[in-house]
C-alpha cells in the first residue's frame, strides 16, 4: 500500500519536470526568435517531448506565451509595488508601478504585444488567460491604493481611475505607432496622459 503514494509522487514529479522543460524551451525560443517565428514543433523538440504531450500543457502558442510571460509580469508588478512604497508623489508612485511592467513588456516587443493581445482576446476562463487578467487586476488595485493617497479621491473614483490608467498603459505598449519608442518614451507618454486624469 505504501507503493501507491510513491508512484503518484513520481508521476507528479515527471509532469512537473516536463512542464519545467516546456516553459524553459518556450522562454528561450521566444526570447531569441519572437513568438511569431517559433513553431510548437520547435518547442516540443527543445523540451524533448512530443507535440501531443506539449498540447496537454498548452493548447496554443498564445497559451505558451502566457505561461512564460505571466511569471515575468508578476515579478515586474512586485518590483513596481516595492518601488511605489518609497515614492511620495501620487503621479510618480503610479509610474513606479507602471515602469517595471513597461520594461517587461518591451524586453521583446513582438512578444509583449502578442502577450497583450492574448490577454485581452483570449478565453478568460482558460487558466493562463485568467492568471494574466489577475495580474492586471492586482496592478489596478495597487494603482488605486496609490491614488487614494490623495484625500480628494474616493475609493470608487480611485478604482475607475486605476482602470483607465491600466487602459492607457495597455494602449501605449500595444499601439503599432509606438513600436520604435523606448521604455522611457512609453513611460513619459503614460505620464502625460495620467497627469491629466489626476485631481488639480
Amino acid at each position: 500500500m505504501s507503493v501507491a503514494p510513491q508512484s503518484v509522487g513520481r508521476r507528479e514529479r515527471n509532469k512537473q519536470e516536463k512542464f519545467d522543460r516546456i516553459v524553459a524551451a518556450a522562454s528561450e525560443l521566444f526570447a531569441e526568435h519572437g513568438v511569431d517565428e517559433v513553431t510548437t514543433q520547435q518547442i516540443a523538440d527543445k523540451a524533448d517531448i512530443g507535440t501531443g504531450t506539449l498540447f496537454l500543457y498548452a493548447k496554443t502558442k498564445g497559451e505558451l506565451l502566457l505561461l512564460v510571460q505571466n511569471a515575468k509580469y508578476a515579478e515586474a508588478l512586485e518590483q513596481g509595488l516595492a518601488d511605489a512604497e518609497t515614492v511620495p508623489g501620487v503621479l510618480d508612485a503610479v509610474l513606479a508601478i507602471v515602469r517595471p511592467i513597461v520594461e517587461c513588456n518591451r524586453t521583446q516587443i513582438d512578444n509583449g504585444r502578442t502577450y497583450l493581445r492574448e490577454m485581452v482576446f483570449g478565453d478568460p476562463e482558460e487558466p493562463r488567460h485568467s492568471a494574466a487578467l489577475a495580474i492586471v487586476g492586482q496592478a489596478e488595485e495597487a494603482i488605486a491604493a496609490v491614488l487614494r493617497r490623495d484625500e480628494r479621491v474616493t475609493a470608487g473614483d480611485a478604482a475607475t481611475l486605476a482602470h483607465i490608467v491600466s487602459a492607457v498603459m495597455f494602449l501605449s505598449m500595444a499601439m503599432s505607432v509606438n513600436i520604435a519608442l523606448s521604455v522611457e518614451e512609453i513611460v513619459q507618454d503614460i505620464r502625460g496622459q495620467v497627469d491629466v486624469l489626476l485631481p488639480r
